[in-house]
């Protein structure tokens, strides 16, 4: 497990944690999102069966989108870097959403109150 050299790398990979603005619109098959992330299709399927990652289904068929390869990534880096469990980053990922509805929540008070 690697340690940030100082407090400016955590500052900024939290940062880079709560910003919300990739695509939702689906298009990747498994199979892309597996060579895009540096993962095996087992691990995507692993992710899904964890509810990590929802791909769209059209029959068969799964696809994935910006926002779901974003979040394979996400799991990666936690899992393989900082050494968290599956049910770990799933509580992450979590937390992060919340966070992300907080902000809106708080961006639009603002404009209310500009008004």
């Amino acid at each position: 497990m690697a340690e940030p050299q100082d407090a400016n790398v955590i500052s900024v990979t939290i940062t880079d944690w709560i910003v919300d603005d990739v695509s939702d619109q689906p298009r990747y098959a498994i199979s892309v999102v597996a060579a895009r992330c540096g993962v095996r299709v087992s691990t995507v399927r692993r992710y899904e069966e964890w509810g990590l990652v929802e791909p769209t289904r059209t029959g068969p068929r799964r696809l994935y989108s910006e926002a779901d390869i974003d979040r394979v990534l996400r799991v990666r880096r936690l899992v393989d870097d900082l050494g968290v469990n599956l049910a770990g980053a799933a509580a992450v990922l979590h937390l992060r959403k919340q966070v992300i509805a907080l902000r809106r929540e708080m961006q639009s008070l603002r404009d209310e109150l500009d008004r």
